[in-house]
């Protein structure tokens, strides 16, 4: 459930470890072919995530439903002795230590040490002695306890997703006292009970709080997966995030591999091969995100396709444009362009003719596309008149960075050819200075904003999937021939999961 804008989120969750990790699922023998998308967890990241793991275990544990608990035995002189344990509940539950361990090419082990927990609920018992005299008694009840918790998660795969299985689940009791009407003295009764009750209600406890557990980390994950199948669709564009390869599990960190297709009004571009390999992608940081040419160019069709790429300005937007320098070729131009009218009463409309053409390269984002400019002047009351046309074909290489919660799109070299230029004011195109002027203006001025409106787009596309909400620390976006890199460290938002658990539990 990686993805490129979402690539700091999905995933930033207390089990989105378990997401990305191991399952018995079967792809051929080419792990890495067809793979447009790879994340990587380090064990740092693991690290970090499991110190939410206490909010998960006290979500299953105050949300176990604990079945009455009845039991009977046969005693020296008492004769038959039964009882029942009801409206069990759980209070004051603290958690001393959460560990993590990556069980290279095996499974996730969480250990939870010194659980400390109060169960309190109704006792009710009862004995029929040698002479059949039959006494029933009802009395309030505290368990003191102290586990240790043991996790052992294996994945499954579903759909080509990759669901935790969290019933591989061990309780060791180190304490299980219990306290009948609040008298913390011990009594024949107490023990009498505390031994009938002791085996008993630690089967119970552990098969309750288990199916929790595995409950909660199901819901949690479905939870996950929907944030990221929503993250990665906008309208009628969608990312196949399904799974392309076996994920990898070492001791060091977690691997998935995406398709990364992107799917557009019932088509799809094609599965190609891959040019990932493990060694591309380092542990020093908490997070990567592996992109291929290939899916972020499809990506770009999609938009192209969709009709996304037009941009209009106008009003002092436009006036910055043309106004960048004060010189007087400058005002010629824009006297000639805009024929006295003002700024105010014009309106530019740039797009692409032709679909993007994407190549990632160490010096950046290589863009290449057909692009036309066209000016209009609204005067009062009349129908909009074209005071300037034209198709340039545009070569720009980008560089990007994440910073302040906010990409930026940054040109750091471009070229234009004009294939078609048609100004009002000059129809035979005699006069060069507005043409050289308008080409100059677009080196400038226009790819910058252009390229900045892009960013500004796609920043308001992810922050609408929530992105903002997480604390992404040093981003780096790398590019290199044929694919993009980014990688990351990240603070969990704890806030989130609480607020996950207060709606969804």
């Amino acid at each position: 459930m990686c993805w490129a804008g979402r690539m700091m989120l999905g995933t930033f969750r207390v089990l989105l470890v378990l997401v990305h990790t191991a399952a018995a699922c079967e792809f051929g023998p080419f792990p890495y072919r067809a793979t447009g998308i790879v994340c990587r967890m380090t064990k740092p990241a693991a690290l970090l995530l499991n110190q939410e793991t206490a909010q998960v275990i006290q979500a299953a544990f105050r949300n176990a439903k604990f079945p009455n608990i009845t039991g009977e035995r046969s005693m020296r002189l008492l004769g038959r002795v039964a009882y029942g344990l009801s409206n069990i509940q759980v209070n004051d539950l603290s958690i001393e230590q959460s560990e993590v361990e990556l069980k290279e090419d095996d499974a996730i082990q969480i250990v939870i040490k010194n659980v400390s927990a109060l169960f309190k609920g109704t006792l009710t018992y009862g004995y029929a002695g040698a002479w059949f005299l039959q006494l029933f008694h009802s009395v309030d009840f505290e368990i003191e306890s102290s586990i240790d918790l043991q996790l052992n998660i294996d994945l499954l795969c579903q759909k080509e997703q990759v669901v935790p299985d969290a019933s591989d689940c061990y309780l060791a009791f180190h304490k299980l006292t219990l306290h009948l009407q609040g008298d913390k003295q011990p009594g024949w009764l107490k023990q009498l009970f505390t031994d009938l009750i002791s085996f008993t209600l630690k089967l119970v406890l552990k098969r309750e709080v288990c199916k929790e557990i595995n409950a909660v980390a199901q819901t949690l994950t479905n939870f996950i997966l929907d944030l990221a199948a929503s993250f990665v669709r906008d309208k009628d564009i969608i990312v196949d995030i399904s799974l392309a390869a076996d994920p990898v599990i070492k001791a060091s960190y977690i691997e998935s591999h995406h398709k990364g297709l992107v799917l557009y009004q019932n088509s799809s571009t094609v599965l190609s091969d891959s040019v990932f390999s493990p060694s591309l992608l380092t542990k020093d940081r908490m997070l990567y995100f592996w992109f291929s040419e290939h899916s972020i160019s499809s990506l770009a069709a999609a938009a192209f396709l969709d009709g996304r790429l037009v941009l209009n300005l106008s009003g002092e937007k436009l006036q910055e444009l043309f106004e960048m320098e004060d010189t007087e070729v400058q005002q010629k131009a824009v006297q000639m362009i805009f024929q006295g009218t003002s700024y105010n009463d014009s309106v530019a409309k740039v797009w692409s003719l032709t679909q993007p053409q994407i190549s990632l390269q160490p010096a950046g984002t290589v863009v290449r596309s057909l692009v036309a400019v066209e000016l209009s002047i609204l005067p009062a009351g009349e129908e909009p008149q074209v005071s300037l046309y034209m198709e340039k074909e545009i070569t720009v290489t980008i560089q990007a960075t994440y910073a302040e919660k906010k990409l930026i799109l940054q040109p750091v070299d471009s070229s234009i050819e004009i294939k078609v230029f048609k100004c009002t004011a000059d129809p035979s195109g005699k006069d060069p200075s507005v043409q050289s002027f308008m080409q100059n203006m677009i080196l400038v001025a226009g790819i910058p904003e252009v390229t900045s409106s892009i960013g500004s787009a796609l920043t308001s596309l992810m922050n609408s999937k929530r992105l903002h909400l997480f604390e992404i620390i040093n981003p780096e976006i790398i590019t290199r021939k044929g694919y993009v890199i980014v990688q990351l460290d990240f603070g969990f938002p704890s806030h989130l999961l609480l607020n996950f658990f207060d709606k969804e539990l």
